[in-house]
């Protein structure tokens, strides 16, 4: 069973930079190159939207307007390793950042993605 671990949230001033990674847990010998990834974000009181998608081979990105031109997502098959570059963060960005695969078809919808990392704090203040 797949489980999934994210990293990298911090405290970051606006206009700063950040990376987050999604990876498969030690527990687990599935890999993440089989699947499409999602990173979602979640601010208090705001419903989870979705912010950037990668697909299984890497070859094809989608974004949130929110963060098209600011954010970047990646991933390294070899290290079983998903990447999302912040850049010229701002306090919206803000939140509880979350990786998901397991979705029939990569979407911005969070309830189309089945299974679910235990989510990153970033927090964007000065």
């Amino acid at each position: 069973h797949l489980q999934l671990v994210e990293s990298g949230g911090g405290l970051v001033q606006p206009g700063g930079s950040l990376i987050v990674s999604c990876s498969a847990s030690e527990s687990t010998t599935d890999r993440l190159d089989h699947y499409a990834v999602g990173w979602f974000r979640q601010a208090p009181l705001r419903e989870r939207e979705g912010v950037a998608l990668i697909s299984s081979y890497g070859d094809t990105t989608w974004y949130a307007d929110s963060v098209r031109g600011r954010f970047t997502i990646s991933r390294d098959n070899a290290k079983n390793t998903i990447y999302l570059h912040m850049e010229k963060l701002n306090p919206e960005d803000s939140g509880v950042y979350y990786c998901a695969t397991g979705a029939p078809t990569p979407t911005m919808r969070p309830d189309e993605w089945a299974i679910w990392g235990q989510g990153t704090q970033v927090t964007v203040s000065s």
